[in-house]
C-alpha cells in the first residue's frame, strides 16, 4: 500500500530507493546541464541531529510521510509548521540521511535577512582593494611591456574570486540528485522575503549581474565561483538554472501569515508536539534501544497536561535524561530534582 513512498522515516540510509523517483511533471521539469561533482557527505549538523536511529519506531505517521513525499514527487517545498521542538528542523536532516542526498544546505533567517543573502554574496570592496594593488605593483615596473604583461597576469581577471553562492544559491546548482536545503524559521523575515522567493521557487534559476554583464567577452563565458560547500563551480552565462529541483524545507513557528501565493506552490505539513512513538523513536535514536521504556518516569513528566504553561521543547526531555542518567543514576530523589529543573514550561523559565 505505502509503496511508493521514497522517504520512510526509518532513519538507516536508503539512498538506492532515489531511483525510484519518477521523472517530475512536466511544469516541474529544469534544464540545467548537471555538474559532475556529487553532494559533500552529511555532516555533524545532521549526526548530532539525528543520533543512531536504526532499529527505533518510525519517526513520522502515515499522514506526515505522504505529504513528505508528494513534496518530493512533485518537486515542490515543503513547508513545515508546528511549536519549537516539535522536529521541523530535524526533518530535512532525516530526508538527507535516509535518501544519500548529502550535506543539508541551511539557511537561517532573520528580520534582516534578503533573498541575495540565499543567493550569493559579492565582495566588491575586496576586489577593489586587490585591483588597488596590483595597479601599485604595476607601476613600480619600469619597462611598459612588463607593466602590462603584469597587470594582465596579476590583476583579478576572474569576478567569480569574490563571488559565493549562499545556501539557496547553492542549492539550485544543477545536479542529478536534489539537494536538500532548510530554509529556518522563515516566519521571523521581513515582510518581503516570502513574496521575493516566489521567482526563484517557480523558475528554478536566478541570474548573477556582476556575470551576466561580462558573459559575451572572449573567456569569460564560464566563470568559477564558491558554493556554500566550500568546492569552486562552474557557472555559464551568469545564470544558475538547476536539473533537479532542491528538496526545500521551510519551518515556522506560527508567528505569522504566508502570501497565498507562496502557499499554493508549497506542500504543507503540521507537526504536533512529539508523543507516543515518535517521542519514543527520538528517545531511542539518542539514547539506545529500550531508552524510552527506561525513562518513563521523565518522559511522564514531559507529556503531563496540567496548564501551566503547555509549552516544552524536546530538548529538555534529552537533556534531563542524560543529566539523570549521570548524576543521579541510583538516586531517585535526585532524579526527581534534575527532572523538576529542566522540564518545565517555556514561560515558567522565562521569569
Amino acid at each position: 500500500m505505502d509503496d511508493w513512498l521514497i522517504y520512510r522515516g526509518v532513519g538507516g540510509p536508503a539512498p538506492d530507493r532515489m531511483r525510484l523517483l519518477p521523472p517530475p511533471p512536466p511544469w516541474r521539469a529544469f534544464s540545467g546541464v548537471p555538474l559532475p561533482d556529487a553532494a559533500p557527505p552529511v555532516d555533524s549538523a545532521s549526526t548530532r541531529r539525528l543520533g543512531t536511529r536504526v532499529g527505533a519506531p518510525p519517526a513520522h505517521d502515515a499522514q506526515a510521510l505522504q505529504l513528505i513525499n508528494a513534496a518530493l514527487y512533485l518537486r515542490r517545498p515543503l513547508l513545515v509548521t508546528g511549536e519549537p521542538g516539535s522536529g521541523k528542523s530535524t526533518l530535512a536532516h532525516s530526508i538527507a540521511y535516509e535518501l544519500g542526498l548529502g550535506r543539508v544546505l541551511q539557511w537561517p533567517i532573520v528580520s534582516r535577512t534578503e533573498l541575495r543573502d540565499g543567493l550569493y554574496t559579492y565582495d566588491a570592496i575586496g576586489r577593489l582593494q586587490d585591483a588597488q594593488l596590483v595597479e601599485r605593483d604595476a607601476r613600480e615596473v619600469r619597462d611598459a611591456r612588463e607593466a602590462r604583461e603584469a597587470r594582465d597576469a596579476d590583476a583579478p581577471e576572474s569576478i567569480g574570486s569574490y563571488i559565493k553562492l549562499g545556501p539557496l544559491g547553492t542549492a539550485l546548482l544543477p545536479s542529478e540528485l536534489p539537494r536538500v536545503l532548510l530554509i529556518d524559521e522563515l516566519d521571523k523575515s521581513d515582510i518581503d522575503l516570502p513574496n521575493d522567493l516566489l521567482n526563484v521557487v517557480e523558475e528554478g534559476e536566478f541570474s548573477l549581474p556582476e556575470l551576466e554583464r561580462t558573459a559575451d567577452r572572449p573567456g569569460h563565458e564560464e566563470v568559477s565561483v564558491l558554493t556554500d560547500d566550500g568546492r569552486r563551480v562552474p557557472v555559464r552565462g551568469g545564470r544558475v538554472r538547476c536539473h533537479a529541483f532542491p528538496f526545500v524545507v521551510m519551518t515556522s513557528n506560527g508567528e505569522r501569515d504566508f502570501p497565498a501565493p507562496l502557499l499554493r506552490r508549497c506542500i504543507h505539513l503540521h507537526l504536533d508536539p512529539p508523543r507516543d512513538e515518535r517521542l519514543a523513536s527520538m528517545v531511542q535514536a539518542h539514547f539506545g534501544a529500550g531508552a524510552d521504556e527506561q525513562n518513563l518516569d521523565l518522559i511522564g513528566r514531559f507529556t503531563r497536561e496540567d496548564g501551566d504553561g503547555e509549552l516544552r521543547p524536546t530538548d529538555q526531555l534529552l537533556n534531563a535524561i542524560y543529566l539523570t542518567h549521570h548524576a543521579a543514576r541510583a538516586d531517585p530523589g535526585r532524579r526527581e530534582e534534575i527532572a523538576e529543573l529542566l522540564i518545565r514550561p517555556l514561560e515558567t523559565r522565562q521569569r
